[in-house]
């Protein structure tokens, strides 16, 4: 079975594009259900700590299970409960014309665009890096990529439930050289962090003001332990272009007050999938161009 689809490559593109499809509506639940069982565990840790208890309603809120995998998913506006031939990715969206079965209520056409993205991302890694040890890796940092930019889109947080294991499991497949040598692994997480901490507190020095999250930090981290310190600057220069202009056209077209934050998690995000991708060649075509390699 596999050796039938390596050697046909449509095939296995489409069933990495089914694979993403099915991932993108997990991390549909990732995206909108990690943030609320963080704020509840920090209730719950506020409550115990101060030996205090919460309202009646909130207490019976912290007490119900409420995971990744509980309750089923259902409809926030009528409560049905959501059948599963009714949450097949992208095509059940189609057929129930972007409303709720029950109730009528639309649904948000990012759950059908995740789906579709993570599919799509899931097809590229693999066109890319073909059926090899290194596509089911970048598969992996390609999942945890879209929750985290989901997240930090939703709430400008970069749980460390995702980060950390993100730049731990950099380290640990480059004992291998999936990716890179595990000297420049560490490296590049060591630098990867100093970085964006250095500008952070440049930063606050001089306006008194915080510019990113310890999150950013992080993700950085993950990113240098994935693919090694060499990959850094690109992704700090394109991470730093896109999100200014992103920033910018924001702020003209939707009237955003310019004071308010951005969510830079999904810059640097798109720029290390981008680096995993065609980071060497990139750099390669720069210094060739530039004629710094001789």
């Amino acid at each position: 079975m596999l050796d039938f689809l390596i050697s046909h490559q449509a095939l296995l593109l489409s069933s990495a594009f089914v694979l993403g499809l099915l991932l993108g509506s997990f991390l549909n639940v990732v995206v909108y259900r990690l943030p609320i069982m963080m704020e509840r565990e920090y209730k719950r840790d506020f409550y115990s700590y101060f030996e205090t208890k919460p309202a009646p309603a909130e207490q019976i809120e912290l007490e119900e299970s409420f995971n990744l995998i509980l309750p089923h998913s259902h409809c926030p506006k009528c409560d049905a409960e959501i059948k599963p031939w009714q949450n097949i990715p992208v095509v059940s969206y189609l057929l129930l014309r972007g409303k709720c079965a029950f109730c009528g209520t639309a649904i948000s056409k990012r759950y059908p665009l995740v789906e579709l993205a993570t599919g799509l991302l899931t097809a590229i890694v693999v066109w890319q890096l073909g059926f090899t040890w290194q596509a089911l890796a970048g598969c992996v940092f390609t999942w945890a990529l879209v929750a985290l930019t989901g997240i930090d889109f939703d709430k400008q947080l970069l749980p460390d439930s995702i980060t950390l294991p993100l730049l731990w499991a950099g380290l640990l497949i480059n004992l291998w050289g999936v990716f890179v040598p595990l000297q420049g692994a560490v490296i590049g997480a060591i630098a990867g962090y100093l970085a964006l901490w250095s500008v952070f507190h440049i930063f606050k020095l001089v306006t008194g003001k915080e510019g990113m999250g310890a999150g950013d930090f992080k993700i950085l981290a993950a990113i240098g332990a994935w693919f090694g310190w060499q990959m850094l600057p690109l992704v700090i220069l394109l991470s730093a272009a896109v999100g200014a202009v992103a920033g910018l056209t924001w702020s003209v077209i939707a009237g955003r007050d310019r004071n308010l934050p951005i969510a830079f998690g999904p810059y640097l995000a798109g720029a290390g999938w981008i680096a995993m991708l065609w980071g060497d060649r990139i750099v390669g075509w720069y210094l060739s161009y530039s004629g710094l390699n001789g």
